[in-house]
């Protein structure tokens, strides 16, 4: 919550948060490669997240300080103070666009250009169910479709695109259940409250893009405990009833994986603990030295900082 804490305080612009969606990032990222290879130099895969999956950045490799000093706009930041959606080219993270579906194409132009260089990569992204509508939504995946490339789409269907439940937008009555098979994509559907879960069906297509067997298309059923960002609290009046809010808080992913480490794999109570405290030490020193940054380190003014490193 350190980038919810900051966008309180008027400190960084905003804050999207993935409160209850975070296993939909979680176990799809574990199901890629991650880091290169040292002994045979097997490429790592890639991500290009959008605003609610920031933990795709960190599972591959991105300090927590460069992301908020990336929300903060500082100058040692990822994107050195033009936008507060980081990525970082080196660790397999595409830095994401704002508009919502693009990364669709992109991500296809990405795993065309990996086969191109006989590279062992795949490439996955996330989209909302209202992105499906969008243009460069549909353009990407039907190029991925013919051409077979390895790319993973993951829907989160969470039911809202932002203020507009998805009912009012997409007529099918299995929801999205089968809705790129119009495509020629393989379509799987999972739970997105579990983490296992969502790495299960992500590996098995994973495994079909390493195999060569073209694109896959995963919609995770989950559910955004909040507004579409930090500044509209629990969302808009209306829009959501506290029964459905109350039946997807019971089945939290965070807890509901504590609850499973726990039974099944026999992990202790202390055990479980030192881990939240050694990940709320990381948290507050990465917080600490963003802050640090936002004192110190703040862009130059004039047109030649803003331009540095800009292409067209």
């Amino acid at each position: 919550m350190a980038l919810a804490r900051l966008a309180s305080r008027g400190l960084a612009a905003q804050a999207w948060l993935a409160t209850g969606e975070e296993a939909v990032t979680i176990g799809p990222v574990h199901a890629l490669r991650r880091t290169t290879s040292a002994d045979d130099g097997t490429p790592h895969d890639i991500v290009a997240p959008v605003i609610r999956n920031t933990a795709a950045c960190y599972e591959m490799g991105m300090p927590v300080a460069a992301l908020l000093r990336a929300a903060l706009g500082t100058a040692d930041g990822p994107s050195r103070g033009r936008d507060a959606l980081a990525g970082d080219w080196s660790r397999g993270v595409v830095p994401p666009i704002g508009h919502l579906g693009d990364l669709v194409p992109v991500v296809a132009g990405i795993a065309l250009a990996a086969r191109a260089r006989g590279e062992d990569r795949v490439a996955m992204t996330w989209i909302g169910d209202g992105a499906v509508k969008t243009g460069a939504a549909h353009e990407g995946l039907n190029l991925a479709a013919v051409l077979r490339l390895p790319m993973i789409v993951i829907l989160q269907h969470n039911g809202v695109a932002l203020g507009t439940r998805t009912e009012r937008t997409h007529a099918a009555a299995d929801g999205f259940a089968r809705w790129a098979e119009g495509y020629g994509v393989a379509n799987a559907v999972f739970d997105g409250n579990d983490v296992a879960e969502a790495h299960a069906v992500a590996s098995a297509a994973v495994a079909r893009c390493r195999a060569g067997d073209g694109p896959a298309f995963l919609v995770a059923r989950t559910f955004r405990m909040g507004g579409h960002a930090a500044h509209a609290g629990a969302g808009t009046p209306g829009l959501v009833t506290d029964a459905e809010r109350q039946w997807w808080a019971a089945r939290d992913p965070i807890d509901r994986w504590r609850a499973r480490l726990l039974s099944e794999f026999g992990e202790g109570e202390a055990t479980l603990a030192a881990i939240d405290a050694s990940v709320d030490a990381e948290v507050a020193a990465a917080e600490a030295a963003a802050l640090e940054s936002r004192e110190r380190r703040m862009p130059i003014a004039g047109w030649r900082d803003a331009c540095a490193g800009v292409y067209a």
